[in-house]
């Protein structure tokens, strides 16, 4: 059958292999938006809580550099005195750096996309061909790009122009006061602008999550016909599953040679189970389960069946009852004797039932011993 233009469209989601593999190559959802708002947003964080400290921390240090004895003179080290000064700020920077570094993992984190990917760092030639750089450039991701380097830049520049309006008076007023006041007033004023673009931010990471969710999903979508390709790889083609199939029965009959040949009959599904009893009187108590399978297995049970020519009737109910009730080189339950009997009987007789035409009898299998082809009690 010719396959139409609609199989060549990408008009279906991908499925859980097509983003597992690109995921695999790098191609995970991000948003440098989120990463920037969330480094931002801590970073005003600390400027709020720990911009005093670090302060308070840097006056330290600076008195430090600038008070100094004869001692100091007599006993100069330069590298000690270096490390006293950088241990006064050490801590409150540390936590900076910590608390960026976090941002900079949850971002990815918060996608999804958390971990390392060998493939991502590889070398890939067509990153050097110029044709797809332009393409990138000037593609639709191109002026995605810039339409949101656009929105911050107007975003930002509005509330850097109102925040300066806004302060423009208090600042012109900073040269009157003390130095203290002065600084204080200039911090609060920088700590609030900050606190205000970082919000800014987080509203432009609103948006762009959104958008590289859309667009991640319709870069990865497929055709018709990549569905049906991936199904064949995933599953293997009809040709590969009938050579496994084979090589199971194969295997089954191996196993379950001996059984079937030394069975008394065959009780089928007639296509999903098999069980083969032998009841030998005299010898055997009750009658025995010898073999018993579901799938592959049954086929081999069936197949070796009609090679050795042993007698094979269909009763589903009765061939789920010994199967889920019974194991190999076992008897079989106390409540199938009757219904397990009158089968016995009839093959016992069997050629004089098929000379007088005399159908298989009708059995009744106890209601806690019926079952559905998945082991669920089904009365």
């Amino acid at each position: 059958m010719a396959e139409g233009p609609e199989d060549d469209e990408k008009t279906e989601a991908p499925t859980a292999k097509r983003r597992q593999d690109a995921e695999e190559k790098g191609d995970v959802l991000q948003s440098k938006e989120l990463g920037t708002a969330l480094v931002m947003l801590v970073g005003a964080g600390w400027i709020a809580v720990a911009g005093p400290w670090a302060m308070a921390a840097l006056k330290q240090m600076l008195s430090n550099a600038l008070s100094f004895d004869s001692s100091a003179i007599e006993r100069f080290d330069p590298m000690a005195a270096i490390l006293s000064m950088v241990a006064t700020v050490a801590l409150p920077v540390a936590l900076l750096f910590l608390l960026t570094f976090i941002a900079a993992i949850a971002a990815p984190a918060m996608l999804g996309s958390l971990g390392f990917r060998w493939s991502a760092v590889g070398f890939k030639p067509n990153k050097l061909n110029p044709a797809a750089g332009l393409k990138r450039m000037f593609g639709m991701q191109g002026l995605i790009e810039l339409g949101k380097a656009l929105l911050k830049i107007v975003a930002l520049g509005a509330i850097g122009y109102w925040l300066l309006m806004d302060q423009i008076g208090s600042i012109v007023t900073l040269g009157q006061q003390d130095l203290k006041s002065a600084l204080d007033t200039l911090g609060g004023t920088f700590t609030f602008a900050v606190l205000v673009m970082t919000l800014a931010l987080a509203l432009v990471a609103g948006v762009d999550v959104p958008a590289q969710m859309f667009q991640r999903t319709k870069r990865l979508r497929m055709s018709k016909q990549e569905i049906k390709e991936e199904s064949k790889q995933t599953e293997g083609s009809p040709e590969l599953k009938g050579a496994i199939r084979q090589k199971q029965m194969e295997a089954s009959k191996r196993s379950v040679r001996k059984a079937v040949v030394d069975s008394t009959v065959i009780l089928t599904n007639p296509t999903h189970f098999a069980v083969a009893l032998r009841y030998r009187p005299g010898y055997d108590v009750a009658p025995v389960v010898l073999a018993r399978g579901r799938g592959a297995t049954a086929d081999a049970i069936r197949e070796l069946a009609g090679e050795n020519a042993v007698p094979m009737l269909q009763y589903p109910q009765l061939a789920r009852a010994i199967y889920y009730t019974s194991k190999s080189g076992q008897m079989i339950r106390e409540d199938l004797f009757i219904a397990v009997a009158a089968i016995l009987a009839f093959v016992f007789n069997l050629d004089r039932a098929m000379a007088e035409g005399i159908v298989q009898p009708d059995v009744t299998v106890p209601t806690d011993a019926r079952f559905d082809e998945e082991g669920r009690k089904n009365p």
